[in-house]
């Protein structure tokens, strides 16, 4: 398991924490491009409605083509950095956060913080940063675990549910 406690910073965390503009700048650009991926996501109401005829007829099989999806999205990320030998080259932990609870909704399995932050593949300290960001977006919830009150799970919400099928449809869309 991933250590939380903010010990093993790397050299990348260190430095943020000692100048603030640097950890805050890259931080605002990442927001920006969500934003962007979003208003990009975003339907308007003419077609939402062909959006929404085309979601019925999708939906009946779209739950284990996306979850089939989202898996070799995850996979293909991991090998894409063992491949180029640096996977700080691809960084995009927000994302991987995203697809990881994405997987784990459709799979039915609980996910808690230190796992979610494992699935950033990136620090534990930036993984919990990102996991703030995301459910201040409203992308993801934080809740404690009912079986064991020393646990913090998170899912998607509903609003980042959405979003990941929107996602997956239009992926579906791009390789047929």
């Amino acid at each position: 398991m991933g250590d939380i406690s903010g010990d093993g910073l790397c050299p990348s965390d260190a430095d943020a924490m000692a100048d603030p503009a640097a950890l805050l700048h890259p931080l605002a650009d990442e927001l920006l491009t969500i934003a962007a991926r979003l208003r990009g996501a975003a339907v308007t109401p003419d077609a939402a409605d062909d959006a929404t005829r085309r979601a019925r007829t999708r939906r009946a099989g779209s739950g284990s083509a996306h979850l089939a999806l989202a898996r070799k999205t995850y996979a293909l990320r991991r090998k894409r950095a063992a491949i180029f030998g640096n996977p700080d080259l691809f960084g995009e932990p927000a994302w991987d956060i995203l697809i990881d609870l994405y997987i784990a909704h459709a799979e039915g399995k609980p996910v808690s913080v230190s796992s979610a932050c494992i699935g950033s593949a990136a620090p534990a300290t930036t993984g919990l940063r990102w996991l703030g960001i995301l459910a201040d977006e409203g992308l993801l919830v934080r809740e404690n675990d009912a079986d064991d009150n020393r646990r913090v799970l998170v899912r998607l919400t509903p609003t980042g549910l959405a979003a990941m099928e929107r996602f997956f449809d239009a992926a579906q869309d791009a390789v047929s």
